[in-house]
């Protein structure tokens, strides 16, 4: 059976977020720049010419909403599977199931997989040779970016369509839609949103239609009407009493972790204290492990501060400490104090650049002997092979350097540490010219 075009009718119970599902393109709100008038995935749903496609976006952008609608308009056979409840079987008996189609009735298959990052390896495998032959055409939904978590084979077999957040705008429409709508939405109510409840629904709701449209619904039906005139007011604390606490799209092993730790680190380095709080405050909101902020925080101390400022890896070394022996919730307060301190640092990546630089020599160079006279020399014996001979000690000389060659023979006159005229490297770079030349004169 198809499951959508030949499925019941919706029932009046189900959600409102069910029940105002858009039936057609014309009804979607949203994603113009992949169903828009001209776009790729509209010509491809309109001249039923589908090839194998991942949607891949946030809760409530339309992932399901436009297989459903290609469901409604295909000529194919069209199939639906959930990751988190089908197995490798059911896989099989879809493929085989598509096989027979094509082979006695020339109708091709249409596969729509909800939450495909939830298959493993295993089953997504077994998807593969059916896509590649064209047994079945694969329709892919997940919130998790596909390049990290489905199959490179299946990947690269399928276009990738990114669904965004919908707008303040796009929201109001699809709200102001099911206010109106009284035969699937709320429209056979009296029902007065205010202006500031409208603004806290679309404030709260981070681009998520489902959400919206169910909190609306749920404000609505649970509020009595006036005895007087039967309308039911929607308050500000009428929608903040059906949403008790905001949503935060997080997985702490999915796209929005790793997404949100590199906004974090980018406006720590792009000194920005404000943005580095406020993702901050998104993560441990969302209940990210703190130990793994401040193990990021150390890093970029180092990383992207360097040598510009010492103290920025201190501080972050500091929080580390803080947050094992403290914890939450004070040692936010700490985590805070950190972050600032090192967003508002002067950067260097100097450090960085010289290891990184050094590993690629090690790996790429031939690795010659250390120097006879950097050689240990503690036991009796190797000295009389010539190890430790010729050292100088820097200590003997009042400013506490002695010019002698350090690096391997053939890597002589190397720079990998090149410190920057910001914060405290400008310091560094005076004192290495200083040597530098004193070296240059062989004093």
């Amino acid at each position: 059976m198809d499951l959508f075009s030949q499925g019941p009718e919706i029932s009046r119970e189900a959600p409102l977020a069910a029940r105002m599902r858009p039936r057609s393109l014309e009804e979607f709100y949203g994603q113009e720049h992949i169903v828009g008038e001209g776009r790729l995935l509209r010509r491809a749903i309109e001249a039923d010419r589908l090839t194998s496609m991942i949607f891949y976006g946030p809760p409530g952008t339309g992932k399901t909403t436009l297989a459903e609608i290609i469901a409604k308009t295909t000529q194919s056979h069209f199939e639906r599977l959930n990751a988190v409840t089908a197995g490798v079987a059911d896989i099989r008996r879809v493929v085989d199931e598509a096989r027979e189609r094509l082979k006695f009735y020339q109708r091709k298959t249409i596969l729509f997989i909800d939450e495909i990052h939830r298959f493993n390896k295993s089953q997504q495998d077994a998807l593969l040779p059916a896509v590649e032959e064209g047994t079945i055409v694969l329709i892919g939904a997940t919130t998790e970016n596909p390049f990290y978590e489905v199959n490179a084979p299946l990947v690269s077999r399928s276009m990738i369509f990114r669904l965004n957040p919908l707008t303040r705008e796009q929201l109001k429409a699809i709200i102001d839609s099911a206010l109106r709508d009284a035969e699937r939405g709320l429209g056979y109510m009296r029902i007065q949103l205010a202006d500031d409840a409208l603004d806290f629904l679309l404030n709260v709701a981070d681009g998520d239609a489902r959400m919206t449209l169910n909190a609306l619904e749920l404000a609505a039906v649970t509020t009595k009407p006036d005895p007087e005139t039967g309308v039911r007011l929607l308050s500000p604390e009428v929608m903040k009493d059906c949403i008790q606490q905001r949503p935060l799209v997080y997985d702490k092993q999915g796209q929005a972790h790793y997404d949100t730790i590199s906004a974090f680190i980018k406006s720590m380095r792009g000194s920005d204290p404000d943005a580095a709080v406020y993702y901050l405050a998104r993560m441990l909101t969302a209940g990210e492990d703190p130990k793994f902020i401040a193990r990021r925080m150390m890093i970029h101390a180092a990383e992207d501060v360097g040598n510009a400022d010492p103290m920025a890896l201190l501080v972050a070394t500091a929080a580390a400490q803080a947050v094992e022996m403290i914890g939450l919730p004070e040692a936010q307060i700490i985590m805070s104090q950190a972050a600032i301190y090192i967003a508002t640092a002067p950067k260097s990546n100097a450090c960085c650049a010289a290891i990184h630089q050094a590993m690629e020599d090690v790996q790429a160079l031939e690795n010659k002997m250390v120097p006879p006279h950097l050689r240990d020399s503690s036991h009796p014996g190797v000295k009389k092979l010539g190890d430790g001979v010729g050292y100088r000690y820097p200590h003997d000389d009042p400013e506490g350097y002695i010019p002698q060659d350090y690096l391997p023979e053939n890597l002589l006159g190397k720079t990998y540490y090149r410190p920057t005229s910001r914060g405290y490297e400008r310091e560094i770079q005076h004192y290495l010219e200083r040597i530098r030349q004193r070296k240059l004169k062989g004093e």
